[in-house]
């Protein structure tokens, strides 16, 4: 079953308590935190005290914790400890597989993100390291970005591989190319605005929990 991570970037920060609890009422399989430090992307949003405090309101919830950081080997005691999930980039300065098991180390899963311009081989040697890959959809950073169909074929590629952990997506991400991304061999998609905008986001949930892959690999 297709996973779902509504992103806390489409949320009313002004009621970001009630927010994350009406999408967990709606069946949300974790959330996701975007942290952008201006540096790695030219936007800055949340920081360790936001995943702390969600984490001592929502002890049971699964927070999924994107660091689009330059350095994320700086913070993760800050943020590891309070999440399910932590997502560090290919392209960081920092050691890749240092980060990873410092992430494990933590407590926390580890994932790994490939910005578009990435391609799947360059990390084909980091994989053993990870519960979860990421694919960015659009170019990290900012929100409302249309989504890039190209990057099917990296998902694709890594379901056939047989890569046993997580595949997510982020950006763009729509009931309109869901059904694509599922028959791709996605397991998690990261939605913001569909979700947090929605009249009825359990009936979205519900429908996009029901999608099942066309393809076979």
């Amino acid at each position: 079953m297709l996973k779902i991570a509504p992103s806390i970037l489409a949320a009313d920060l002004l009621q970001l308590g009630s927010e994350v609890k009406r999408m967990m009422d709606a069946g949300c399989d974790m959330i996701h935190v975007d942290v952008m430090d201006g540096h790695f992307v030219p936007n800055l949003s949340f920081g360790p005290g936001i995943v702390q405090q969600l984490h001592q309101a929502f002890p049971e919830l699964r927070l999924d914790v994107h660091l689009m950081l330059e350095h994320p080997q700086r913070y993760l005691e800050v943020f590891a400890p309070y999440a399910w999930n932590v997502t560090v980039h290919s392209e960081i300065a920092d050691p890749v597989d240092d980060v990873l098991r410092e992430i494990h180390a933590l407590g926390a899963r580890a994932g790994l993100s490939l910005k578009p311009a990435t391609s799947v081989e360059a990390i084909e040697h980091l994989l053993g390291l990870t519960d979860m890959v990421l694919i960015m959809t659009v170019e990290p950073g900012f929100g409302g970005q249309p989504f890039r169909f190209e990057m099917l074929e990296k998902i694709r590629r890594l379901a056939r591989s047989g890569y046993p952990g997580l595949i997510e997506a982020d950006g763009g991400i729509r009931m309109s190319n869901l059904q694509q991304l599922v028959d791709a061999g996605l397991n998690v998609a990261v939605m913001g605005t569909g979700l947090f905008r929605s009249a009825d986001a359990k009936a979205e949930m519900r429908a996009i929990h029901a999608l099942e892959s066309r393809e076979e690999r």
